[in-house]
């Protein structure tokens, strides 16, 4: 065994912490053309770099006195805090772990930051809770094996570095023959190729040297992945979330969250909990992390939605929130467009596709209004509305409770820009109170439900959510919810099994029944539901 023992100090490692930021800053859109996955966690690179990049803002506010322990306790906390998808929470595990090792130390030797970088490969790997060969974890593994060996022949941290490299290029190289989806796409993991980026930058920041553009290895040449990739759509919210001042450890997080989707990767470091999954229930995922601690910094991306966008884009220019403003839910592309125009923002759902919890929150986080009111329009989503209150607080967020239609066009109409959130919310509940809503649907089974006998296939009426009559036909129907009302006004919208022409005749039929009353028809879009109403 050869002696080469060298001294690293806080200095140093901070060069390299940052090398390794610059590194990603220089190569990230060459990790990202790697990708064969959904976004958001596509972005591979791109996450990297900006966890990475809240390292560099900690690192850089530090002094060059700092020493080794208090710099790499600095990118610990940093990195946890700052993670970005699920490259970017591997990746904080990593530097959680180089922080383990040189804890509480003035200066270290190659042989001890030698063993807090295998620290950080062994955490790296160990926070995904399902590791699959092939990705960023075969790479880490094959890296802590040559980073051992170089330890255990006291190698300089230079020839570490190297060494660790080396084994993890050659076991890159391999990765497309582990996954197919990397085979069929003629590329390697994007995340091994950012681990290598990672140790590149450190040997460079070591050196004092500028990073180098990375070479890619050459399966990775032909680029970006063929479009006949296949989605797991079964749990296509990918949700991001911090707990803090959480007394919790990682088993007991992972077994809990184990069974509500895949991808889960856990990050614990002291009071703080960093969670990445995907999942099909993100409401049921946040509920969960309430009882840990406080929730900050909820992310949730719909995979579905985003999945066949794989080139990289600029982040968008982040403006200064104002005001407030109004989400609102929507059952058919019709009454989406009716609501858009009223000047709401629409969130899509209604009778048996209740919005989750998840689709509330990341409307508000990606709004351009400081403040928001909800408005449910649908009795089954209240309480997915309470919960977005919970979340993001009642100073922020507010909504009023209305079941149907007829109250959430009533409460959009009362908006007013210029109020707070409070009198807004309150002109508008309200406003809501005082509409009629009316609805027609098709029954599904034989009940019977306030005294009235239902059989399937009639049609049924519903006045402000409650069954009042059956029929045959809906003009049978329409006319006995409008009997005994005192009305003015009827608007309705045709749902997306009508055509615009019997949409017509009904209207045409409605206004016979009286001659006083202003009849409307819209299209609505909405399934299940012929015909919905309001009344003024």
């Amino acid at each position: 065994m050869t002696e080469n023992r060298q001294v690293i100090t806080g200095q140093q490692l901070k060069h390299m912490l940052l090398g390794a930021y610059h590194s990603f800053e220089k190569n990230y859109q060459l990790i990202n053309n790697l990708n064969v996955f959904p976004v958001p966690d596509g972005d591979t690179g791109t996450n990297m770099m900006y966890t990475m990049g809240s390292v560099a803002r900690a690192l850089s506010n530090m002094s060059d006195g700092a020493n080794v322990g208090e710099v790499g306790s600095a990118a610990a906390r940093s990195a946890v805090m700052g993670a970005r998808g699920n490259s970017g929470v591997i990746l904080s595990q990593l530097l959680r772990g180089i922080g383990k090792g040189v804890g509480g130390k003035i200066t270290v030797d190659n042989n001890e930051i030698g063993k807090a970088f295998q620290f950080g490969i062994l955490y790296a790997y160990r926070s995904v809770s399902r590791p699959v060969e092939g990705t960023i974890l075969s790479v880490a593994r094959a890296m802590a094996k040559g980073a051992y060996a170089a330890v255990r022949s006291a190698d300089s941290l230079e020839k570490v570095l190297q060494e660790a490299i080396r084994t993890g290029k050659e076991e890159l190289a391999r990765t497309p023959e582990q996954l197919p989806a990397l085979k069929a796409a003629g590329v390697v993991d994007a995340g091994g190729q950012g681990l290598i980026a990672f140790f590149e930058g450190c040997l460079a920041g070591l050196r004092g040297q500028d990073c180098a553009e990375l070479e890619i290895t050459a399966a990775g040449q032909m680029g970006t992945a063929t479009q006949a990739e296949k989605v797991d759509l079964a749990n296509p919210y990918c949700t991001e979330f911090i707990v803090q001042g959480a007394a919790v450890d990682k088993k007991t997080v992972s077994d809990a969250l184990q069974e509500l989707g895949n991808s889960l990767i856990v990050a614990v470091l002291e009071d703080i909990v960093k969670v990445h999954i995907h999942t099909a229930q993100p409401g049921k995922v946040l509920s969960l992390a309430q009882q840990w601690g406080s929730l900050h910094d909820i992310k949730i991306d719909n995979m579905a939605d985003q999945h066949q966008n794989r080139i990289f884009k600029e982040e968008p220019v982040q403006t200064e929130k104002q005001g407030v403003g109004v989400l609102s839910v929507a059952a058919g592309d019709g009454i989406a467009a009716i609501m858009h125009k009223m000047g709401a923002a629409v969130v899509s759902g209604g009778q048996s596709m209740n919005p989750p919890v998840a689709d509330f929150v990341r409307a508000v986080e990606e709004g351009d209004c400081e403040q928001y009111i909800i408005l449910p329009n649908n009795k089954n989503i209240i309480l997915a509305a309470e919960q977005t209150v919970k979340l993001l607080g009642a100073s922020r967020v507010s909504f009023v409770p209305t079941t149907n239609l007829a109250q959430g066009l009533a409460a959009l109409l009362e908006f007013n820009g210029s109020r707070s959130l409070e009198e807004n919310t309150q002109a508008m509940t309200r406003s809501s109170r005082e509409i009629t809503g009316g609805a027609i649907t098709v029954a599904v089974r034989d009940s019977v439900v306030s005294g009235i006998k239902v059989h399937q296939g009639e049609y049924l009426g519903l006045l402000n959510d409650k069954i009042v009559c059956t029929g045959t036909s809906l003009q049978e129907v329409v006319s006995r919810l409008l009997a005994d009302g005192d009305y003015e006004l009827i608007s309705m919208y045709y749902g997306s099994d009508m055509d615009e022409q019997a949409a017509e005749a009904l209207a045409a039929y409605v206004q016979t029944l009286n001659e006083d009353w202003e009849v409307e028809m819209f299209h609505g879009g909405q399934p299940l539901y012929p015909v919905l109403m309001a009344m003024e």
